[in-house]
């Protein structure tokens, strides 16, 4: 690669990433002040509508649409940075196949497609969110009532660290070129569908983690921050499966003693 294409990847790149980052902060700031709002009031502003408080009647079905924003919004938050190194290998692919005059397509296009899948999951999520609630399971403040209910899900979290499903979803997400050149297609509608499975491909790697939310609140800024880095370093640490059977160990551990208590 010549000097002046090195320095075109480079200034594309860093374009790219400010830009990526920008929108990922945009949605951490977004979540602090629904967070901060929830502690100083009981009110989220994302559902209009009380969140703490002796009421924890059922939430009406008009609740699902808002939820499933600031689960949408969430996502960005959490998912965003982890994606970072595979935008940034896609973008270099498709720059190089311009300047060889080869077919290419925008990134946007790919990372569309990411968002959509991750979008899909808020909906589940919210759906979800909704229906714990509905039954009591969830407070108004989004945390775990039930402590069978939230030591099954730490459990649960914890075994699937160490299923095939978690480690060929994570080895496809940890190896951004391989998945570019074995899964490259042409045109718009081929980087869209590259952007699905790669989105198809993180959700399965991380959606037990996200279903850990459910146990100290949706909206527990610390709990969201751990899980984002803990998804970042399992994508980019040499040793992550220490990492992943560490915390599924950990997981296990905290859900047996949550479980044990609850029997005493």
């Amino acid at each position: 690669m010549s000097g002046f294409a090195a320095a075109a990847t480079r200034r594309d790149h860093l374009i790219l990433g400010s830009g990526l980052v920008g929108v990922a902060l945009i949605a951490w700031v977004y979540l602090f002040y629904e967070a901060h709002r929830m502690n100083l009031s009981g009110v989220c502003e994302c559902m209009r509508m009380k969140m703490t408080g002796p009421d924890n009647s059922p939430w009406p079905a008009a609740t699902l649409l808002p939820l499933f924003l600031m689960w949408s919004v969430m996502m960005v938050a959490m998912m965003l940075p982890g994606a970072l190194p595979m935008v940034l290998t896609f973008a270099a692919v498709s720059r190089n196949r311009q300047r060889q005059a080869r077919p290419y397509v925008s990134t946007t296009i790919f990372v569309l497609g990411y968002i959509v899948i991750w979008c899909a999951f808020s909906a589940i999520a919210a759906a979800g969110q909704w229906l714990l609630h509905r039954s009591s399971l969830l407070s108004a403040e989004m945390a775990s009532t039930s402590a069978i209910f939230a030591g099954i899900v730490l459990f649960g979290a914890g075994l699937f660290q160490f299923t095939p499903l978690k480690r060929r979803c994570l080895a496809r997400c940890r190896d951004p070129l391989q998945f570019i050149l074995t899964c490259w297609r042409e045109g718009r509608r081929g980087a869209f569908r590259m952007g699905l499975e790669h989105g198809a491909f993180c959700t399965g790697c991380c959606w037990a983690l996200m279903a850990l939310l459910f146990v100290a609140g949706v909206m527990n800024m610390v709990w969201v921050a751990v899980l984002t880095l803990v998804v970042c370093l399992e994508k980019v640490l040499p040793a992550h499966l220490r990492l992943n059977r560490a915390t599924g160990a950990a997981l296990m551990g905290w859900g047996l003693f949550v479980l044990g208590r609850s029997w005493v």
